[in-house]
This record gives C-alpha cells, structure tokens and sequence, in this order.
C-alpha cells in the first residue's frame, strides 16, 4: 500500500505538469487565425509558447530533483498573477488567475510533498 503512494505521488505531478504544459501550449493554436505568413506565424509561435517551454525547462529538471519542480511551478504562478493584477486592485482578475495560477500551484504543492517525502527517506 505504501508503494502505492509513493508512486502516485511520484508519477502525479509530472503527469499533470505534461497536461498543463499542453494545455498551455494549446492558446498558441490562435496564431493561425492572422495572415502573419510563415517567418511570423514561427515567431509567433514561439512567442505564445515561451511560457510552456519554461515550464518544459523546469518539468525536465524537476523530474529529478522534485525541490526544482516546487519552487519552479509555484513561481510560475505567483508570476502569473502579478502579470495580470492591475491598479486598482480587482478581486474578479484574481479569482480568474486562480484558474490557470491554482493548476500551478497544485503541482508545485504535489512536487514539494514528493521531495519532503523522498528527504524524510
């Protein structure tokens, strides 16, 4: 049963930060909507999916040392919320944020968990 448990919370945040990654990966599909011709549907391309391929960076590292992945992902969240804040201050902008902000910070949570667990040994 233990076994169990740890491998559902080893596999857990790295399965959901692959789904998260693609999710976020997948807003960059609006870039076809303009005419930008081929060099700026690449750049834009890129451009929309420098997000996802930071998180890429940190899911690749984190794989091994879990410490990476809970720091990194929380991050990104926070990151994600004070982009979007404004002054004054909206507590709708923040509730909206939590949507794709809290996804982070779940997995941040479950990488930091794994690690305290794996150090605990």
């Amino acid at each position: 049963m233990k076994n169990n448990v740890s491998q559902g919370l080893y596999w857990t945040p790295r399965i959901l930060s692959i789904i998260f990654i693609l999710f976020l990966a997948m807003f960059s599909l609006d870039i076809f909507e303009g005419n930008y011709g081929f060099w700026g549907t690449i750049l834009g391309l890129f451009m929309h999916n420098i997000p996802a391929l930071i998180l890429l960076i940190i899911l690749l590292i984190s794989w091994k040392r879990e410490i990476v992945g809970g720091v990194g992902f929380i991050l990104a969240g926070l990151t994600y919320i004070a982009t979007l804040t404004r002054n004054p201050f909206e507590w709708s902008v923040l509730f909206w944020a939590m949507q794709i902000s809290g996804v982070a910070f779940l997995i941040g949570i479950l990488f930091l968990v794994g690690w305290h667990k794996k150090s605990r040994g």
